[in-house]
């Protein structure tokens, strides 16, 4: 089967005829309720301890103070779940992260990050109509691995559908 690429993950055959299948993609994999969830290692910048959101806790959008700039912090569980993740006790860790116009985001997450490499071959796209229609409409791939006698669902975020990219043609000057 020879498919051009066409995503970012996913094709056996890239525009340049090379066979992908011992090509790899880096996963920064974390865990959000119930859910396994992950970022392409290329968009994260840091990982670093908790820093508290602020914001109208409203919305699973927030604020966050790093490094001496003020960052869009989001709740993925909140998002997700529709309520805020129980509080916790121990370790918290925020992922810095950028979108594709490099705007930095931060998501907190409750245990340590783990990276994992995986082939080409085993990260698909997820259909349309599953994104539509569930509150995962923030994945774009999907994978399986297997983490001790586990077989672990894994979906892979697109980083632009957590913080869209804003053109200048939205600025009101």
């Amino acid at each position: 089967m020879t498919t051009k690429t066409t995503s970012y993950y996913t094709a056996n055959v890239n525009s340049y005829g090379e066979n992908i299948e011992t090509r790899r993609r880096k996963l920064l994999i974390f865990k959000t309720g119930t859910l396994h969830l992950a970022l392409p290692v290329e968009s994260v910048k840091k990982i670093t301890h908790y820093t508290p959101i602020q914001g109208s806790g409203v919305t699973a959008v927030g604020l966050i103070h790093v490094d001496e700039m003020e960052i869009t912090a989001i709740d993925l569980h909140k998002r997700l779940f529709k309520v805020s993740q129980p509080p916790l006790s121990g370790r918290q860790f925020l992922i810095l992260a950028k979108n594709s116009v490099e705007e930095l985001f931060g998501i907190l997450v409750s245990q340590t990050p783990s990276l994992l490499e995986l082939p080409l071959n085993q990260i698909r796209t997820l259909p349309d109509s599953y994104r539509r229609g569930d509150t995962l409409e923030i994945a774009s791939h999907v994978t399986r691995v297997q983490d001790n006698d586990q077989l672990l669902t894994v979906f892979i975020l697109d980083v632009d559908r957590l913080v869209p990219p804003m053109g200048m043609e939205n600025f009101a000057f």
